[in-house]
């Protein structure tokens, strides 16, 4: 079926019964065959295994390891470390079920068409709205981050900062957040150029933050002292848990190598490898940087502390020039998570659009680039105007929660499809299975249930909104809503 047909409205009698509209699927080898084709032309496979790499790491290291590291520390005492452990086993858990449906449906939809194809369209709407929550949301929070480390960078190189009427929004003592403006239309001109151009402007930003990290833990070590250590968890094995549950947001992103499933040279080999690698390489630098941070400064003196890192890097070397270089590292982290997030949220929507469920516009291909170009500023143009002009709160809170259910749908989608689809080419298997995604989805439920309440409102008021516009426009225009496309998807097994 041609994925930009028009919709063809059905006569009321042979419309098929509500239910039947909310539970179909989208067959796997219909999402495989229209990877790639948008609205006027196609994406381009250009990206190898390494960019892809880059682009997870890019999505995922940046402002948890340089903000949250703060905040969670108070919490969890000097078993911080411990507490990313955790949160990193529950992303290793996901990870897996992401890696097998990555390498056996390679499309740029990740977690949303691996909904649509095995548990209905009315689960992959709210899937795919979790990740606008997880995607867009996060990237204007980000943003006010970047302008954070930006006038600490101006202020130890300087002496200047942006003032406060133009580096914070109405509501927290200014008119604008400018920096958090230009960081995103900044990665805008970079994105509209095309796949290519910019994973190679990531892997160079993402080159830089890790080089940045190391050299915190080099120097970091030589401050440690063992006493910091004890006791391990003054506030008990609960609080550990609690931490994990705030430290999962900086796990968050891992999964974006999974939006670029059709843009991959080789995405049914190197999106898994790019899944694990990226993963594992995230979760080590967390737990060093961790590690080395609270022996090398007692965990109540985090309390507080929005730039934990530097501090400590002057307090071990007694001279602020590696603070300002770890300012500086921390402006390119930021930056280029912002740039990887903003990749991964153009790409869902164009997945969206193509199936009909939002407006066509955000399929359209632009020839020349290959990229989805009028997507990609619009979501930009928006994205930079939250972060400018509204303070986030809680909604930039309820990233974790959307992420978390989405990550929980991916650990069922792989049971659905191992049992449907049994015969179905795979080039990565999660291991032992079924016990591996069951306790993905065990392990996303409990730190989803360590969320606060007000998280949860924001989060049940984001999903009333997405269901409302379903409804509304999303399961009339859906493309399986002609009637050749609704027996297809109905009788698909």
């Amino acid at each position: 079926m041609d994925a930009a047909a028009p919709v063809t409205p059905q006569p009321e009698s042979e419309r098929p019964q509500l239910s039947s509209r909310l539970m179909r699927r989208k067959p796997v080898e219909q999402l495989v065959a229209e990877g790639g084709q948008g609205e006027g032309g196609a994406l381009k496979r250009s990206l190898t295994m390494w960019q892809l790499t880059m682009l997870s790491i890019g999505a995922t290291l940046g402002t948890g390891i340089f903000v949250v590291l703060g905040e969670a520390t108070p919490i969890a005492g000097p078993a911080v470390w411990i507490a990313f452990i955790v949160a990193g086993l529950t992303a290793l858990f996901s990870a897996l079920s992401y890696a097998e449906l990555a390498g056996s449906i390679p499309v740029s939809g990740s977690s949303y068409s691996y909904s649509y194809a095995t548990m209905g369209e009315l689960v992959a709407w709210i899937c795919g709205w979790c990740l606008i929550l997880e995607y867009g949301v996060s990237v204007a929070a980000v943003a006010v981050g970047w302008g954070q480390y930006l006038n600490e960078l101006l202020d130890g190189t300087i002496g200047l900062t942006i003032p406060e009427a133009f580096s914070a929004p109405m509501g927290e003592g200014g008119y604008i957040n400018l920096p958090a403006l230009v960081v995103v239309l900044l990665c805008m001109v970079f994105l509209v150029r095309g796949a290519k151009e910019s994973a190679r402007v990531n892997s160079i930003m993402v080159g830089v933050k890790i080089v940045t990290l190391v050299l915190f833990i080099v120097i970091g070590f030589m401050g440690i002292k063992a006493g910091n250590y004890t006791p391990l968890a003054p506030l008990g094995v609960t609080a550990i848990s609690s931490a994990a549950s705030l430290l999962f947001f900086s796990y968050i992103g891992f999964d974006a190598a999974s939006t670029a499933g059709e843009e991959a040279k080789n995405p049914k080999r190197d999106l898994p490898r790019a899944i694990m690698l990226s993963l594992l390489i995230v979760t080590v630098l967390y737990c060093l940087v961790a590690f080395v941070a609270v022996g090398a400064m007692p965990w109540q003196d985090f309390e507080g502390t929005e730039a934990a890192l530097a501090q400590i890097m002057e307090d071990v070397t007694g001279h602020s020039f590696w603070s300002v270089v770890l300012a500086a590292g921390a402006v390119v982290a930021i930056a280029s998570v912002v740039f990887a997030v903003l990749y991964g949220q153009t790409r869902i929507l164009f997945a969206m659009s193509r199936d009909g469920l939002i407006p066509k516009v955000f399929a359209k291909v632009d020839k020349k680039t290959g990229t989805p170009r009028i997507n990609t500023i619009i979501v930009c143009v928006f994205c930079g105007v939250l972060a400018a002009s509204i303070p986030l709160g809680q909604l930039a809170n309820a990233t974790s929660i959307g992420t978390l259910f989405a990550f929980a749908l991916v650990n069922v989608a792989v049971v659905i499809l191992r049992y449907k689809r049994p015969d179905m080419n795979r080039t990565f298997k999660v291991a032992l299975f079924p016990v591996t995604p069951i306790l993905g989805f065990l392990f996303c439920g409990y730190l989803m249930m360590e969320l606060p309440g007000v998280t949860w409102a924001v989060f049940g008021a984001w999903m009333v909104g997405g269901l409302v516009i379903y409804f509304l426009y999303g399961m009339r225009r859906s493309s399986l809503a002609t009637p050749e496309a609704a027996v297809e998807a109905t009788t698909e097994k």
